[in-house]
């Protein structure tokens, strides 16, 4: 698991951070996270439903907020909960483009053990680094 959750930082939400030794890694293993917060278990989440995700920004953490928000979105908007898998990213000039594959199911009260209900992802602190061991994500979820 290529991620954990911080006690310290968010009081009445929840934060972690994800980290990889690739970019792409990076956004599968934040996005886990973020499903693992609403779902007790992710491999209750069957890859029934298939979602492409095409995104663009100037700047990798928006990126990366912007899949979150995606992942937060489908599952108020269509009651689906989705992982995000073959994930990539091509810089290109002045900003970075993904393409990204969610696989997953509809929420269903009897099969999935459901943890929060995720809102938003928040800026506050919002980060995407890379280090000489790779890249690492802080985020913090509003439930």
């Amino acid at each position: 698991m290529p991620y954990r959750y911080l006690e310290d930082i968010a009081t009445s939400d929840v934060a972690f951070e994800a980290w990889s030794d690739n970019l792409e890694s990076l956004f599968v293993a934040a996005s886990d996270a973020t499903l693992n917060v609403m779902v007790e278990d992710l491999n209750t989440v069957a890859d029934k439903t298939r979602r492409p995700v095409q995104l663009e920004d100037p700047s990798i953490d928006m990126l990366l907020f912007q899949l979150l928000q995606e992942q937060i979105f489908y599952k108020d908007a269509e009651q689906l909960l989705l992982r995000v898998r073959k994930v990539r990213i091509h810089h290109h000039e002045n900003r970075y483009e993904m393409s990204a594959e969610a696989y997953g199911d509809r929420l269903d009260m009897e099969k999935h053990e459901l943890l929060a209900d995720v809102k938003a992802v928040t800026l506050h602190r919002f980060k995407v680094e890379q280090d000489d061991q790779g890249w690492r994500a802080t985020v913090i979820l509003d439930t």
